[in-house]
């Protein structure tokens, strides 16, 4: 991992690699978004609405993966000050963000025909409507902490503390009668018919390259970023 610490390093890897994730994310999306729209059947039970699974199911997942990401790189930050660690934080807090709402907005439109509300006070709903709400303290929190003192470990803390939500909103449905569905997808097979499911696991990887791809081109712009305010720097202090 120390590797890539150095930022020069990272960025050679970096730049071919955004425009890779990219362009195969949009495609996969793509492919995923035409079979779920215009090849799958309707569901026997909640009909065309069903097809709102391609959007939220990866929405979902990529909300609850930033979060494990911005965790990851708070850990690497405080353990082994990681000189990039704070960076990928920061850049991944964004797009976790934006990810988290695309969940929750979607869920609602689904709720709206299948449960007849737009919004349930639900295990499941409310505690990513927390993680929503972790997303914007973390980036207002991070973007305090990169003007001062000591804010990038602040903000590394609460990234790693705020990583506690992450099984509450998966067990939720477990722990608490809810009206959310329980999980559909697990590792010993899925309640989701064949035919309805094969354009997830492409929307999953599609979404999760294109959410790559922003990672990365957030983190070069933040660090081009700190490289004009250090010339802007030298040059005053000259």
């Amino acid at each position: 991992m120390h590797r890539f610490a150095n930022p020069a390093r990272f960025l050679r890897l970096a730049r071919p690699l955004t425009a890779w994730f990219g362009w195969s994310g949009a495609l996969l999306v793509v492919v995923a978004l035409a079979g779920g729209l215009l090849v799958t059947p309707p569901d026997y039970l909640q009909g065309e609405t069903v097809r709102i699974i391609y959007i939220h199911i990866p929405a979902a997942w990529l909300g609850m993966a930033g979060w494990g990401g911005i965790a990851a790189a708070s850990f690497a930050q405080l353990v082994w000050r990681h000189p990039l660690a704070a960076v990928a934080a920061r850049a991944i807090a964004p797009a976790g963000a934006t990810y988290a709402a695309i969940c929750l907005l979607t869920g609602s439109i689904w709720g709206r025909p299948t449960w007849g509300t737009w919004w349930e006070w639900d295990g499941r709903l409310t505690s990513m409507l927390v993680l929503f709400f972790l997303y914007l303290a973390y980036i207002a929190l991070a973007n305090a902490g990169a003007r001062q003192s000591g804010g990038d470990r602040l903000s590394a803390i609460f990234g790693l503390v705020g990583a506690v939500n992450l099984p509450v909103i998966h067990f939720s449905v477990l722990w608490w009668r809810t009206l959310h569905q329980g999980e559909s997808i697990g590792l010993t097979g899925s309640s989701i018919d064949r035919s309805l499911l094969w354009p997830v696991p492409l929307a999953v990887l599609g979404f999760s390259l294109l959410f790559g791809s922003v990672v990365l081109m957030r983190m070069r712009a933040l660090l081009a970023e700190a490289k004009v305010e250090a010339r802007l720097k030298r040059l005053a202090a000259a």
